[in-house]
């Protein structure tokens, strides 16, 4: 399963956290795994294209592990680039099941 955590203070994003392969397929067949990374890559990779955020990125692909945090506080567009990684990821879930993937909120 692909556990996801959205981090954020005070009701504002910090990040988000991906752990896990979701075990829906086989590897190089799993949709679910395959739409998870495209959601959160395609985020992180606008996010560093197109706005003035300063994030930090870490992965560990064989784990699937990746985490994506804020350095600083969040441009409005980002906001809207975040709110849409969490639509599609709990369209996902609610699509596919908590069996493969979780999403979750922390506050910290």
């Amino acid at each position: 399963m692909t556990e996801i955590t959205i981090v954020k203070h005070d009701g504002e994003y910090r990040g988000f956290e991906c752990h896990g392969h979701s075990g829906y397929a086989d590897e190089g067949e799993d949709i679910v795994c395959a739409a998870i990374s495209v959601l959160t890559i395609n985020t992180i990779n606008s996010i560093d294209h197109f706005l003035d955020d300063e994030i930090s990125v870490t992965t560990d692909e064989k784990k699937g592990d990746m985490q994506c945090y804020f350095l600083g506080g969040i441009s409005d567009e980002a906001k809207l680039l975040m709110d849409s990684l969490v639509l599609g990821l709990n369209s996902i879930e609610s699509r596919y099941g908590s069996r493969y993937i979780k999403v979750e909120s922390e506050e910290v």
